[in-house]
């Protein structure tokens, strides 16, 4: 088990430390489940009044806050702390899975697809006919990759992903366990007779760009026509639906179970909530946020905050709730 002690753990932060413990750090922990040999933070003055009954040695603080370390305790004052125990989780972090040979023997391989330096590939995997992985491209187990399909050097997928044909990913990716690229996009118009449904063909593919990440069990559908887009440095949590012929511009987020109609286009630096839902060629631009849980049935402007269902500015959504208190008093 490593371990460091906490001058060594203020050096790879460049914080500022106050107090001092002789305890060696073994872990980063939450507050509550801190043991002596643990590392905590506080990143919210709410958590302050916690650490007095934390057993954490330590604590990782933003650098306005008021805190003793009390007694063989010691805090590493940082601008965010929040940013620092990523940078510390880093060092804590365990190894991935090891592979034993580079290409495993069950792995079906085409003749036409081609591979770059160091790349690994796991047992069970696919790979079509014409597909090309750039150099330290990793397959867990039992990943698909289906034909004509490019990966840009270095990304990670997990298994039980599937990548349908023709989509362009990136460098610098990861794909969680069990995400769906490229299926079709869900299109039917009723019949002319009006007895069933017809399917519209999707004939598009998607394209990710550099270090996106996708959550475990998330899809993105390929485009009707063009593309569905994903641009670079997106950020997409487990339980993502993203349809066809989306754009997504640069370093959006998306929180779990959130979803994109058919044809959205999102600005760069979106953040879209948890289970919030947007309507079909809708626009939302730059700096957008659209809170959890919340309904958009239309344009968003620029740097806008959205509340509810149906999606309101927040100002006004808010003043609408209290409205609604009051009213229930009466």
């Amino acid at each position: 088990m490593q371990s460091y002690s906490i001058e060594e753990i203020n050096n790879i932060l460049d914080g500022e430390l106050v107090g001092h413990t002789t305890s060696q750090i073994t872990g980063p922990e939450q507050l509550d489940k801190a043991e002596n040999n643990h590392i905590t933070f506080i990143g919210s003055t709410k958590y302050i009044k916690y650490w007095d009954a934390s057993k954490a040695s330590a604590a990782i603080v933003n650098e306005k806050f008021t805190v003793e370390p009390g007694e063989n305790r010691a805090l590493i004052k940082v601008k965010n702390a929040d940013l620092a125990m990523a940078k510390l989780l880093e060092v804590f972090n365990p190894p991935p899975p090891v592979f034993d040979i580079d290409i495993h023997p069950t792995a079906v391989v085409h003749e036409t697809a081609k591979l770059g330096k160091d790349c690994q590939i796991g047992a069970g995997c696919y790979i079509g006919k014409d597909v090309v992985l750039a150099d330290g491209v990793i397959l867990y187990p039992n990943v698909t990759i289906m034909d004509e399909t490019t990966i840009g050097a270095h990304t990670i997928v997990w298994s039980g992903t599937v990548i349908r044909e023709r989509t362009e990913i990136g460098a610098y990716c990861i794909f969680h366990t069990n995400v769906s690229i490229g299926a079709d996009g869900f299109g039917y118009r009723p019949s002319d007779d009006g007895r069933g449904l017809v399917k519209i063909p999707q004939i598009g593919n998607v394209i990710i760009g550099n270090g996106v990440e996708i959550g475990a069990n998330s899809c993105v559908d390929r485009g009707k026509f063009s593309s569905t887009i994903i641009g670079d440095g997106c950020k997409i949590d487990n339980l993502v639906q993203i349809a066809h012929n989306c754009v997504m511009g640069r370093s959006c987020i998306m929180a779990g179970h959130s979803g994109l109609a058919g044809s959205v286009t999102l600005g760069d630096g979106v953040i879209i909530g948890g289970s919030a839902s947007i309507k079909d060629h809708t626009t939302i631009h730059s700096g957008a946020t659209i809170g959890a849980g919340s309904g958009v049935m239309g344009d968003v402007a620029a740097g806008k905050i959205m509340l509810g269902y149906p999606a309101t500015e927040s100002r006004e959504m808010l003043k609408q709730w209290v409205a609604l208190r009051k009213l229930a008093k009466q």
